[in-house]
């Protein structure tokens, strides 16, 4: 049994989940075909990597992911395959590879070469499904492509120090489903810049002195309830995935509004944390 994960910025309206879907159940007899989202914004690239970095380590090994964003075959834009810590990933050299694997070293990256053989216009399908079958049944990626040493860096997605290191200049890399604001500035390099200084984080006009362990942790549940202060209580937390995220208690994006409509954050906003 191959289990086998499909992220893409498709979206659910369309035909080609479906197709995608079909093509693997067509080449991957009992596959199992696992959907990790199929609503990353077009051409994402940090959305993309981070909802895979924090999805597929909770896989088996040897399950195969493939990532359907961006996937059109340009001279600059190559089609590659890595082993990392026993997954197999397929997609683009877009640096969404660089940013799942961070600094660690893959256990071994191709660049898939078998177009020739496979006439396309929809890579995903006609492409890595058969990357992803040759995979499924033991076959080696040097079959399907030559090794390669470098794939494309992308380094303006992480955040920087100031001179005095009293200041990190971060940015908005993902908002969930919630509307909460995931930031690109993670607890371990938070904790050894800030040196547990004090601290302000500043997000347009919006001020955050404290960083809770979870959003219940905000709530004073002893008082009675009619006291608390629940609804419309900004907070910041170090989420599951230990990012800095900026959210609302309890925020609905489809009714009163969430942490992204309300702050006025968007992708790539800047977030700053100034120590005293």
């Amino acid at each position: 049994m191959s289990i086998i994960t499909l992220t893409t910025d498709f979206g659910n309206k369309d035909f080609f989940v479906a197709s995608v879907k079909g093509a693997i159940l067509t080449e991957v007899k009992n596959a199992v075909v696992i959907d990790i989202s199929h609503e990353i914004q077009p051409y994402n690239h940090s959305e993309a990597a981070y909802i895979i970095k924090n999805a597929y380590k909770s896989f088996p090994k040897g399950t195969i992911h493939i990532i359907g964003v961006e996937s059109e075959l340009t001279p600059e834009n190559k089609h590659i395959a890595m082993v990392f810590e026993g997954h197999y990933f397929i997609g683009s050299d877009n640096g969404i590879f660089s940013m799942i694997k961070d600094d660690l070293k893959a256990e071994k990256i191709v660049e898939i070469n078998i177009h020739e053989k496979e006439s396309s216009s929809f890579y995903v399908l006609d492409i890595f499904v058969k990357v992803a079958a040759h995979l499924s049944r033991m076959g080696k990626l040097e079959v399907i492509g030559k090794s390669v040493k470098s794939i494309k860096q992308i380094t303006n997605i992480n955040p920087v120090v100031n001179n005095k290191s009293n200041q990190i200049l971060g940015s908005v890399i993902y908002i969930d489903n919630y509307g909460n604001v995931v930031t690109n500035i993670n607890r371990k390099f938070f904790n050894e810049i800030g040196k547990s200084r004090d601290f302000i984080i500043f997000a347009r006009t919006v001020k955050f002195e404290n960083i809770y362990e979870s959003y219940s942790d905000a709530i004073d549940f002893s008082s009675p309830k009619e006291k608390r202060e629940e609804d419309g209580k900004k907070i910041a937390i170090f989420n599951s995935a230990n990012h800095l995220e900026l959210g609302i208690y309890k925020s609905n994006p489809k009714t009163y509004g969430s942490a992204a409509s309300l702050f006025g954050l968007d992708y790539r906003d800047p977030i700053t944390v100034k120590f005293e």
